[in-house]
């Protein structure tokens, strides 16, 4: 049936989102015949979004207030290509009701629940109030009008340390905070406060027993305007950082049948409760002890939503728009099934050795080699909102894409996660994906053995330092010789740096070491030098300390290249990092990711490094406070100042004692990356 024919006719969608999921709804809206209108910021003029749809129009600024968020200007934007519907993606005016309540008076259908539905969970305490009323269980927590500061510290201590400070309008992880003990509640209500006001114009606090091994199960839900609710069966959402979502999975392991159901008919009478239409989730803590708790609805689609369309073989924006057409649900529950299991990861631009700190840059390379890594294009699906030259910014979220992988059971679907994350090719921007690999390879979660506190329990093994052996140096080596051999001009021989020689055999001294080292690659003890001697033809003899190896490089398609020491061939995909340095080696296969800082050894820089006495910012944003006044002594990991990039806070902390000198910026400024914040004071003890 034509959605120009349906009940609400439709036939023109216009997007109020960026990024991924903008790029989805339109290629879902063209699959049914409508016509497509992205609209877009100042920073997002020449995005994948926009390039994608039938028509474009921009809305103002970079700045999410100024544009995405502009009621006003979106609802102008469809007047103007006569929209029939506003898709409002995730994020953004997704599950703000004023914004549902200006479609309905422009005769705009906003293809979401209606605004009464929004409004009833947009307030988390009033939506807690209504919950425990329909007998949905609820974590002990509170939820009251009274917000002052001592009020809530009381209740904190009622309810007992630890506790999950959570903004009342929230949702993403924004203004959230769990506060281990009373000394630090004051300064996490701060924090919260501010980063609630700032995303939500609400800081309004809300307190919930925060369990210590709970796992993150939610349900995604489907209503239609006839009356008819569903259940598509639930995600575990456990893994998180900074109660931001990092690896999904569907479905989530261990349920019993049982349990799915109670928790599926739980989520259907929820939404019942308040009138919900489309797609929504609500969002469960389940214990060890198979208790679950209602902690939230998400009335929206979910980021996650692909593995549950996965599993079902469901398309759930296509869901979303028949519904928002007055249709009723494609199918009743007795129909939905579970076939296999999904995986999703999140790809940010983000540095997860510099504790996630968001990253900025321009995407070099942005690919997937399914064909190369064996993988099947029905198995394996990535979900980006940019391609390879766009620029990443420090205006929005830091997510660039979604990996989501299926397979018949949790262990394939496993084994092609890890294959499809050495095989995604991305270069320019430093992201997460090395960590990913990480994740989804550590023993714990390969046994499904998950809690929302996984990341902080395994840290030390998450972001240990790999032993490298001396064929990993071997190989780095190699792909350098293929670097100097590449950069030779017009093969002239007098502008090789490869080690020929006249009348001898060619001879090159690499230097390797980590990264973080690199400021210093003289004299840090993690040097590792390798000898390289060409042997004959293509091939060199290395040396390694005592070891010595025989080894070959030969180029593949596009970063693939096959490394064999001693008869062994290893498949890898290799590149340079501009992103941080620019002669960062990685080396990437389906173990993981290896970071190597190169140089020629007769390039090394002797000269001792010397320390800025400066605190620079590790990333583009705004100074949100100053915590610390000129002239005040301060020892290190003393709390300076905090930024915010990426609707996220960030406090920046001393490196070392010493004394303040003076800032550069004030509150409200505008920053970029590696620029000087603060000068600290000059030593005048003669120490």
């Amino acid at each position: 049936m034509s959605l120009a024919n349906a009940p609400t006719p439709l036939t023109t969608v216009l997007i109020a989102n960026r990024g991924e999921i903008a790029c989805r709804v339109i290629r879902t809206a063209r699959r049914l015949g409508l016509k497509s209108v992205a609209v877009y910021s100042d920073a997002d003029a020449n995005a994948r979004h926009v390039r994608e749809a039938d028509e474009a129009v921009r809305l103002g600024p970079a700045a999410a207030r100024e544009s995405y968020l502009n009621v006003e200007a979106v609802i102008d934007a469809a007047r103007r290509t006569g929209a029939s519907a506003i898709h409002p993606g995730y994020g953004f005016l997704s599950e703000n009701a004023t914004f549902v309540a200006a479609c309905e008076r422009a005769g705009i259908v906003f293809v979401g629940p209606p605004a009464s539905a929004i409004a009833a969970m947009g307030d988390k305490s009033a939506a807690k109030a209504r919950m425990d009323a329909a007998g949905v269980p609820l974590v002990p927590g509170y939820h009251g009008d009274d917000q002052s500061d001592d009020l809530l510290k009381t209740e904190a201590e009622r309810i007992g340390y630890p506790v999950l400070l959570k903004a009342s309008a929230g949702g993403g992880g924004k203004g959230m905070r769990v506060v281990e003990r009373g000394a630090e509640f004051q300064a996490a209500l701060d924090g919260c406060r501010r980063e609630s006001r700032a995303a939500f114009g609400d800081d309004r606090m809300l307190i919930e027993k925060y369990l210590t091994q709970p796992r993150h199960v939610e349900v995604q839900v489907f209503c239609d305007g006839q009356g008819n609710g569903v259940y598509l069966f639930e995600r575990d959402c456990s893994v998180q950082r900074r109660h931001q979502k990092v690896l999904e999975e569907a479905p989530a392991p261990g349920m019993s049948e049982t349990l799915r159901r109670e928790m599926g008919e739980a989520a259907v009478r929820a939404a019942k409760e308040i009138g919900y239409v489309g797609a929504g989730t609500v969002e469960f803590l389940l214990d060890a002890d198979q208790s679950f708790f209602f902690m939230e609805m998400n009335t929206r689609l979910q980021v996650e939503h692909p593995v549950t369309e996965m599993i079902t073989g469901e398309d759930l924006v296509e869901w979303q728009l028949r519904v928002a057409a007055g249709l009723p649900l494609p199918k009743a529950q007795n129909e939905l099934r579970i076939v296999g299991h999904a995986f999703e990861a999140r790809l940010y631009a983000e540095d997860p050795e510099q504790d996630f700190l968001p990253a900025t840059g321009r995407l070099e390379r942005f690919n997937l080699d399914l064909a190369g890594a064996g993988l099947e294009s029905s198995r394996v699906r990535l979900d980006s909102g940019v391609e390879a030259g766009d620029e990443v910014s420090m205006h929005y979220d830091p997510m660039l894409a979604k990996l989501i992988v299926h397979g018949d059971d949790r262990d394939q679907a496993l084994a092609t996660l890890h294959r499809a994350l050495a095989a995604l090719d991305v270069s320019g921007v430093i992201t997460n994906r090395a960590f990913l690999q990480r994740l989804a390879g550590h023993t714990a979660f390969q046994k499904a053995e998950l809690d929302t506190r996984f990341i902080e329990h395994h840290f030390e093994a998450l972001f240990a330092k790999p032993a490298l052996d001396e064929p990993t140096y071997a190989s780095a080596a190699l792909v350098a010789l293929e670097v100097l051999r590449n950069e030779a001009d017009g093969g002239s021989l007098w502008a090789r740096r490869d080690g020929w020689r006249l009348n001898g055999a060619a001879q090159v001294r690499i230097a390797l070491t980590d990264p973080s080292h690199a400021t210093d690659a003289s004299s840090s003890d993690a040097i590792v030098t390798v000898l390289a001697e060409r042997h004959a033809g293509e091939a060199w003899r290395l040396h390694v300390g005592d070891v010595t190896l025989e080894g070959q490089l030969q180029r593949l398609e596009g970063d693939a290249v096959a490394v064999t020491l001693d008869g062994h061939r290893r498949r890898l995909l290799a590149r340079l990092d501009h992103a941080t340095h620019g002669d960062v080696l990685v080396l990437s296969d389906v173990h993981g990711e290896t970071r190597l800082f190169w140089r020629r050894l007769d390039a090394v820089d002797h000269g001792q490094h010397e320390v800025d006495a400066t605190l620079t910012a590790p990333m583009h944003g705004t100074v949100v406070a100053l915590l610390v006044e000129p002239g005040q002594p301060v020892e290190k990991g003393t709390p300076l100042m905090v930024m915010e990039a990426m609707k996220m806070e960030h406090t920046l902390n001393a490196p070392a004692d010493g004394q303040v000198g003076s800032f550069h910026f004030a509150a409200g400024d505008t920053v970029g990356q590696g620029e000087v914040l603060l000068e600290f004071a000059a030593d005048e003890s003669g120490g």
